[in-house]
């Protein structure tokens, strides 16, 4: 039987990982967003603290939402728990103290991938290589999850691995939907919608969700398809409905199981009877807010079934560990 201690730590190693992924995914597709859309109808960087849930803290430390202030907070703010370096640095640590449960390569990788970005913050920082930098980020956590695909024995540990890593897609999906969403254009002007599909494009993009829309709707970029396609399509990777489908999976194979699958199976069932692509506005927020609890349950259900340690909550996040926990 695996010890709690090395199940939380292989947990939270894979959805801080994703989470740097996450959000080097939405600073790059916001910055690119601003570039296709007219000065007038442009949401700006704001948006972006909201979807992570961090606007007490960015108030407070910067004020404004400008461009550099909100890169600099994302990105390598360490003072933000939910900042690129901060993820990357808790991810470290909890790979450091599980070295011996996972390839040796994958934990040099981790190491790596974190002083590259340490090393190489200014240019993430500053506007001109800001792409590369971020793009530099997304392919190294890619690289580390095929890696731990490829060659980690799919044991018990291994399961912990994918459940964090796909709650935290979940999370990420919905928040995305929720504060995007409230941001785009009004469907009403005609001369806006092109600009509204822009921004659209956008949101499947922020999930590298695009070409694979196209392909399982076969229809332009609207908004009833996207949400219909980002909420409950069960073969792409990044639908929320998907990644509770493999936390199903990955708690069907450990033991004291019942209770996290009860929790999430009423989770899935909500997914599964509502229509998305019909709600307002309105409507839409307050099931992303239901969504938002259940996945909170899920997660605190897990942590209680499996872990020893009692987790204090990031702000606008569900409970994470401020530090890896000692046995």
């Amino acid at each position: 039987m695996m010890l709690s201690r090395v199940a939380e730590n292989l947990y939270w190693m894979a959805r801080y990982l994703e989470r740097a992924e996450n959000t080097a995914r939405l600073v790059n597709v916001n910055s690119n967003l601003l570039l296709d859309l007219p000065p007038q109808v442009r949401p700006g960087w704001a948006p972006l603290i909201e979807i992570t849930g961090g606007e007490a803290q960015f108030r407070q430390a910067y004020g404004e939402a400008d461009e550099r202030s909100v890169a600099k907070f994302m990105i390598g703010d360490t003072a933000n728990p939910g900042s690129i370096l901060s993820s990357l640095g808790q991810a470290r640590e909890n790979a450091r103290t599980v070295r011996d449960y996972m390839p040796r390569e994958a934990w040099e990788q981790v190491n790596a991938l974190m002083l590259n970005a340490k090393s190489n913050l200014a240019s993430g920082l500053g506007h001109r290589r800001r792409f590369e930098y971020l793009r530099d980020i997304i392919h190294g956590v890619q690289q580390i999850t095929g890696l731990l695909a490829g060659t980690m024995t799919h044991d018990e540990g291994y399961q912990f691995l994918r459940m964090g890593r796909n709650l935290e897609r979940g999370d990420m999906t919905i928040r995305i939907i929720d504060v995007r969403s409230a941001n785009l254009l009004p469907g009403s002007s005609e001369a806006l919608t092109p600009f509204q599909n822009i921004q659209w494009m956008s949101v499947l993009k922020s999930l590298s969700g695009y070409q694979m829309y196209r392909r399982a709707m076969r229809t332009p970029v609207r908004r009833p398809e996207v949400l219909k396609f980002l909420f409950k399509e069960r073969l792409f990777p990044r639908a929320f409905y998907h990644t509770m489908m493999e936390v199903d999976s990955c708690l069907r194979v450990l033991p004291r199981r019942d209770v996290p699958i009860t929790r999430l199976a009423a989770l899935r069932s909500l997914v599964t009877a509502a229509r998305p692509e019909a709600m307002s506005q309105e409507e839409l927020h307050h099931f992303i807010d239901q969504l938002e609890q259940g996945l909170i349950m899920v997660n605190n259900t897990i942590s209680d079934t499996y872990f020893l340690s009692t987790n204090p909550a990031v702000p606008g996040r569900m409970a994470v560990p401020s530090e890896t926990e000692a046995e």
